[in-house]
């Protein structure tokens, strides 16, 4: 038996640019696909904070250090620039392996640069 987990996490990164006619996608700066482990053309689940819009795309690598987090095609619909977002890839992982497996957690400055990466999330209190 296989569970799906969180792999990676771009947690609140601002959308630079909303691309309509763009071919769909999601561009993601270079140093944040690279520091999370996302792969191009990885599916990526996109979560809206500002509208709780939440869709499913895959990622192409924008220029390292650009801080570009491009919504494009008809994903454009679902997010504005400047939006706050949260962009997720997930993995199956066989049960016995559970124990050591560990998502990648990448925590962003307001420019899209990092911050911290993380193993772990805190535990949430009442």
């Amino acid at each position: 038996m296989q569970c799906t987990m969180l792999k990676a996490k771009l947690h609140r990164v601002t959308v630079t640019h909303v691309e309509l006619q763009y071919e769909g996608s999601c561009a993601i700066d270079g140093r944040l696909l690279d520091a999370s482990g996302i792969r191009e053309y990885e599916q990526i689940h996109i979560y809206n904070v500002d509208n709780g819009e939440r869709f499913i795309t895959y990622a192409i690598r924008a220029q390292e250090g650009s801080g570009i987090i491009s919504i494009n095609g008809a994903a454009a619909h679902k997010a504005n620039t400047g939006h706050i977002v949260i962009i997720c890839a997930y993995v199956a992982v066989p049960v016995q392996d559970l124990g050591q497996f560990k998502p990648t957690l990448v925590y962003v400055n307001n420019d899209n640069s990092i911050k911290n990466i993380r193993n772990t999330i805190a535990t949430q209190d009442a």
